[in-house]
């Protein structure tokens, strides 16, 4: 096999070129049969110019637009920030529909998982402390922690305990959007198929009532549905011990279910990037959508999300949505979002972060181009609200932020039972109950912090695979995880402290 190249090209008549590894000023190049010098020294990851942009033209990436030259840029030269930036104008995308129906696998791929009463499926065996407000959220820990790895040996099948703890459900208003989202998400944790029992625990006098949160729960068979209000058991005290008798009660009955071997379309997968660099849309984000496309032609869920991180890249969505009124409903979020940063004097741009900008990454309409490769080229079947309930199969988008733990909290609550972290900075995301298995855009990352990532995607840009190899390699994990394999997350104990609800309106 030849060496590769030291330029990628990612699209035939791209303005840029990517550089695989570190690039020395003076150096002699070529890309595609373009024959360069580099003009400055231009960092892994980064762009190099292909071709001479006047200032004001716009400059494209992918085939698509990412920016416009702030001023001259001459072949050769280093492409970021200080001569890219936004456009001035935001052209609205012309979109020509080209949904195509997924054709189902004939043999469904397979996990084994932990069937429930309602029929859906765990690929963990958790057991939930969830508070309704901010006032019970030491009890909740307090009982979580008194069940040690040792208390719990007994009990193999019982993956732990977790207190799913937030610092709101008061100081709001009793309606409206604020208090919306935060039923919707805690009533997702506590529904959720990985948490095989529940104990809800409230202190009394909060906005967020513990009793109306019960009564829109699913049923669980008895004991496994279990609430206290710590002004009614007498305070903190009798509070924890009692939390700790409900628990140990669950204990044998939990313990006592095995997993069975079940179809992949019970697995529902949450689609998440942070840490992004310049290789991320070019190794990672592509294996996970050619992950993603499997997984949907084996009739499973991947939920796409981040909606200020496909700003821009929006109509590569709405061209392949599965009805005019899906497409719709995405731009009715992409509205929202560009008059809710208007309200709060903000700045769709002020994404990329500064980790992203020593990536790579000049600007929004790169990154969302990237991030918009995670799902892949599959169909997209539906829209969600932040934390509502995901009940479509195939290829969808839920509406929440960007900042990842808040993303992914609201992809859970919806019902994903796994999520897949690209990153190309590194990131040490965990997540309860939800094992997140996180991909490394780039060699380097993946040895750096070979303790963290659980898939390396840098064979792509390193010549050593495809994105389809890389894409069938990373959906066996995801079956592999799925079925119990523990992911680094879960050997380093991560993901007590990743529930962060979205919060919206004011705190009185």
């Amino acid at each position: 096999m030849n060496p590769p190249s030291s330029l990628l090209v990612l699209t035939p008549g791209d303005d840029v070129a990517v550089a695989r590894g570190d690039i020395a000023e003076g150096q002699q190049l070529n890309a595609d049969g373009i024959a360069l010098v580099a003009r400055q020294p231009i960092p892994s990851g980064h762009k190099i110019a292909l071709r001479r942009a006047l200032a004001g033209q716009r400059v494209l990436k992918y085939g698509q637009t990412i920016g416009q030259a702030t001023q001259d840029i001459e072949p050769g030269d280093h492409v970021h920030v200080h001569n890219l930036d936004m456009p001035t104008t935001n052209a609205e995308q012309s979109v020509q529909n080209v949904y195509i129906p997924t054709v189902l696998s004939g043999e469904p791929a397979t996990f084994e998982g932990f069937v429930r009463d309602d029929g859906r499926v765990g690929t963990r065996n958790y057991i939930g402390v969830v508070s309704s407000v901010n006032c019970s959220a030491t009890v909740c820990k307090h009982i979580a922690n008194a069940f040690s790895a040792e208390r719990l040996k007994d009990f193999p099948n019982v993956d732990g305990v977790v207190a799913i703890t937030h610092g709101s459900g008061c100081g709001m208003g009793a309606t409206g959007e604020g208090i919306d989202i935060l039923k919707r998400t805690l009533r997702g944790y506590a529904d959720h198929p990985n948490f095989a029992g529940v104990l809800l625990i409230g202190l009394g006098c909060e906005v967020n009532q513990l009793i109306p949160l019960m009564d829109e729960l699913g049923d669980r068979p008895a004991p496994l549905k279990a609430s206290l209000i710590i002004q009614d058991a007498g305070g903190t005290r009798e509070a924890v011990q009692r939390g700790i008798a409900h628990i140990e009660q669950m204990l044998p009955i939990i313990n006592d279910l095995q997993r069975t071997v079940v179809a992949a379309s019970h697995l529902s997968v949450g689609l998440q990037c942070g840490g992004s660099d310049g290789y991320s849309g070019i190794t990672a984000n592509p294996a996970l959508g050619a992950a993603v496309d499997l997984l949907v032609r084996n009739g499973g869920t991947a939920i796409l999300s981040e909606t200020p991180e496909i700003y821009g890249a929006e109509h590569l969505l709405t061209a392949r949505a599965a009805s005019a009124d899906i497409s719709a409903k995405l731009m009715t979020r992409i509205r929202w979002w560009e008059a809710y940063v208007r309200h709060n004097d903000g700045d769709m741009n002020n994404n990329p972060s500064p980790g992203n900008k020593a990536g790579g990454i000049t600007t929004i309409l790169e990154k969302s181009l990237g991030a918009v490769a995670k799902a892949g080229a599959s169909g997209l079947m539906g829209v969600y609200q932040y934390a509502e309930t995901v009940d479509t199969q195939g290829l969808v988008f839920m509406d929440t932020p960007g900042y990842d733990p808040v993303s992914a909290t609201g992809q859970v609550a919806g019902g994903a039972n796994l999520i897949c972290f690209t990153t190309g900075r590194g990131s040490t995301y965990g997540c309860k109950p939800t094992p997140s298995l996180k991909i490394a855009t780039n060699t380097r990352l993946f040895q750096r912090m070979e303790l963290d990532m659980d898939f390396n995607a840098g064979g792509i840009v390193d010549g050593l695979e495809s994105v389809a190899e890389a894409g069938e390699r990373l959906f066996q994990l995801m079956l592999d995880t799925a079925s119990g394999r523990r992911t680094c997350s879960e050997e380093n104990g991560l993901g007590d402290n990743e529930f962060v609800p979205w919060q919206i309106g004011a705190v009185m």
